[in-house]
């Protein structure tokens, strides 16, 4: 049995190749059964997201090849098609291939912690349909447990890389509990969508979206249960913010200087954030000038982001370091099960050869035999029998020349080469 990985990623392959590549939910289902039932892989797992399709296999002594006409056919793409892009992991470099996946070391954002949970996911789809067990499952399990290592042991996750999640971290350090506050999102972009997702996760439940359409808001309110407005009634909805957050395309300032004023005399003073991260600004230079208001722009969050970045890197070195120690951990362990299966196909063996030859001497002595000579027979034979497959072994590597092989030998045997070479002389 053998372990291997084979995939593509942002790294290698094209968006349009991924999208290709890709298996849908419609798709997986089967795709689990098909590679389930391949006479040449043992157990498997389909990680499948916008940035990767990576399989992970327990399989016969075949290699990649196997995997590659199977990804190739199952998609109805040449393998030249494929290859290019394609790459694959043997044994403790799929091991550590998979930890370092696991805990956002192979991501395009170093350290983010979402591809944990789509792992965590592929893996019980596969056992949904039985197509996992044995080794692989165990090692998805050990994954799972260094995972959670990385994060408990680093700063991997700790700071934000992303302008949007920046917003959202600054937010989350000014307000004590985000389930209390109110945050008003300007906007309904992509970066609005990623700070209302990342702002639920955080605990916040009263989001209000002000938008120039309403319907190009209406999925954000589907979505996370957002009251939404259009941009013409933000100063009489205003004051109930304590977060402002805009990301818009407007040329022009969407939130002035007075309309944060009479807001703030409207909620009595209590403190206001407001964070605009669009480029153009939507919120005025001069609102940072008034009291109670704490205005950050893109460039306060971006100096933020690009420190975390560096903090990330730190973070990733002992990540790395973790994931080396772990990976040999858990090749150690699987041929420490090789060894228990050799030790016990042994002790059978030895076994047998004892009840065969015990029941024959019980037998003899039965029969009035004398029992000197039926323990002495009992004692040679089964001597001759038990060192009969390791004499003849150190015969052969010493007729091949193979002085290595005659040394593991010698030293399984618990032989001492010193004492015996001084009883030769």
């Amino acid at each position: 049995m053998t372990l291997l990985a084979l995939g593509i990623n942002h790294n290698t392959a094209t968006v349009d190749l991924r999208e290709k590549v890709a298996f849908s939910p419609d798709k997986l289902t089967a795709a689990l059964h098909e590679l389930g039932a391949h006479p040449d892989v043992n157990s498997g797992v389909i990680i499948s997201t916008c940035n990767r399709t990576e399989l992970y296999c327990d399989v016969t002594q075949a290699g990649p090849g196997v995997l590659i006409d199977w990804l190739s056919q199952f998609h109805q793409l040449s393998a030249d098609e494929l290859m290019p892009s394609l790459y694959f992991h043997e044994e403790q470099a799929a091991v550590r291939h998979l930890m370092r996946v696991a805990c956002g070391l192979d991501s395009l954002v170093l350290g983010e912690p979402q591809i944990l949970g789509q792992v965590k996911q592929a893996y019980s789809d596969a056992g949904e349909h039985q197509a996992v067990h044995g080794m692989l499952e165990k090692l998805f399990h050990k994954t799972f447990t260094v995972a959670k290592r990385v994060r408990t042991e680093t700063d991997i996750g700790g700071n934000a890389v992303s302008v949007a999640f920046a917003a959202c971290t600054l937010a989350k350090q000014i307000f004590e509990s985000m389930s209390e506050a109110t945050v008003l999102l300007v906007g309904a972009g992509e970066t609005i969508e990623l700070v209302a997702r990342h702002l639920v996760e955080q605990g916040c439940n009263n989001l209000i979206v002000a938008n120039r359409t309403k319907e190009r808001a209406a999925g954000l309110s589907k979505e996370f249960g957002a009251e939404v407005i259009g941009l013409p009634e933000i100063p009489e909805h205003l004051h109930r913010a304590d977060i402002v957050i805009s990301s818009t395309a407007s040329p022009l300032p969407i939130v002035g200087k007075g309309m944060v004023e009479k807001a703030i005399k409207a909620r009595r003073h209590q403190p206001m954030l407001l964070v605009d991260i669009a480029v153009p600004r939507d919120i005025e230079q001069e609102v940072g000038d008034l009291n109670d208001v704490y205005l950050y722009t893109v460039d306060d969050l971006q100096s933020i982001v690009n420190r975390n970045r560096e903090q990330r890197k730190v973070a990733a070195i002992q990540a790395e370091a973790i994931v080396s120690e772990e990976s040999a951990a858990f090749m150690s362990w699987l041929r420490s099960l090789e060894a228990v299966d050799s030790i016990r196909q042994y002790r059978c063996h030895a076994d047998e050869i004892k009840q065969d030859l015990l029941g024959r001497s019980l037998q003899l002595l039965a029969n009035g035999g004398d029992p000197e000579k039926v323990l002495t027979e009992l004692s040679n034979k089964l001597t001759n029998k038990l060192i009969h497959a390791p004499t003849r072994a150190m015969q052969q590597a010493a007729h091949h020349g193979e002085p290595e092989k005659l040394a593991v030998i010698r030293e399984s045997l618990g032989l001492d080469s010193q004492s015996l070479s001084a009883k030769s002389k």
